[in-house]
């Protein structure tokens, strides 16, 4: 058997069999100059520095440095990460309409879309579990400050999903940004937090239907 048919049979066995709930394979997706790959990085880093798990990350921008689709592939797992490459995305992070369109498909019939509903505004019925929230207008009310949008969603993921703890993101981002913006990201961050807190919005990953 040639190496392309045992890698065939290695995807068909993924999708087959039951999740691995304590693997996560989160998409973060948004146009150029929204801080998508840094908010990719962050969490990342705040996985596999501070959270002490398994964590990997890929990257795709679209044709334009700016205002093209991107996107970030993070996959943040307790056990050690064999393929690092996402399959089945648990969580889709959608900052805009286009990157909506453009990745909607790779949500997981049990995943989870966090759409910022400031530029997100016809989300496919077929997605089961939604929280939406105004990243990018609370961004500017707030703080003045649209490109921070990307570090409150940020907070609200990590508060809804539990896949990495408020700790360790703060912590990474000590590391990343500089200190006169740092002070803005925390507040980002406490945000995005509340904005989770507030709704009442709980998410828990269920296995995949084999």
């Amino acid at each position: 058997m040639n190496i392309l048919k045992l890698f065939r049979r290695y995807k068909s066995s993924l999708k087959k069999s039951p999740g691995d709930p304590g693997r996560f394979e989160i998409v973060i997706s948004g146009s150029g100059g929204q801080g998508i790959i840094l908010a990719g990085r962050i969490l990342a880093e705040a996985a596999s520095i501070y959270d002490r798990k398994e964590a990997v990350m890929a990257q795709s921008y679209g044709p334009e440095a700016r205002g093209g689709a991107s996107r970030a592939e993070i996959i943040i797992s307790e056990k050690k990460i064999d393929y690092p490459k996402v399959m089945n995305v648990d969580i889709l992070l959608a900052m805009t309409q286009e990157a909506m369109d453009k990745y909607g498909f790779l949500l997981g019939p049990n995943g989870l879309l966090i759409a910022d509903e400031t530029l997100v505004k016809e989300i496919p019925s077929r997605f089961k579990c939604v929280f939406k929230a105004p990243f990018s207008l609370q961004a500017i009310k707030l703080l003045g400050a649209p490109i921070v949008s990307n570090i409150i969603a940020l907070g609200a993921l990590a508060s809804i999903t539990k896949v990495i703890s408020r700790d360790a993101l703060i912590r990474t981002l000590l590391d990343l940004v500089s200190k006169k913006v740092l002070v803005m990201d925390r507040i980002a961050i406490d945000t995005g937090f509340k904005l989770a807190q507030e709704s009442g919005f709980q998410w828990e990953k269920r296995r995949a239907e084999k």
